[in-house]
């Protein structure tokens, strides 16, 4: 779903789209947001009413992930980047693991 989908899908499923915004946190910029939202409407379909409560949590997971460079568990984030497939966010930050660095000083 590109950023032209994304606002197309809002225009026909208004109900839907209001609803998904009362999801955005206070502290979320534009951009943070905007991803989010897409991961969010892209999803938002496999889950139940009950259920949008994991939904936004696995949401917050892949952001997290994407512009804090916050680490869960290999399964964990492989389910939210499968869920994120053909997200793109432009000039997400690039974060290095302490094993990353560790491994490039002890390699010196």
């Amino acid at each position: 779903m590109s950023s032209i989908d994304v606002n197309d899908f809002i225009q026909q499923n208004r109900a839907l789209a209001e609803q998904v915004e009362t999801f955005r946190g206070y502290w979320e910029s534009e951009e943070h947001w905007k991803a989010r939202r897409e991961f969010l409407l892209r999803n938002i379909n496999d889950y139940e009413l009950e259920q949008l409560d994991h939904l936004v949590s696995l949401s917050m997971v892949w952001a997290n992930n994407v512009f804090m460079g916050c680490q869960y568990s290999s399964e964990l984030l492989e389910k939210v980047k499968e869920m994120a497939e053909g997200i793109v966010v432009k000039d997400a930050p690039i974060f290095k693991t302490r094993e990353e660095i560790m491994k490039k000083q002890q390699g010196r």
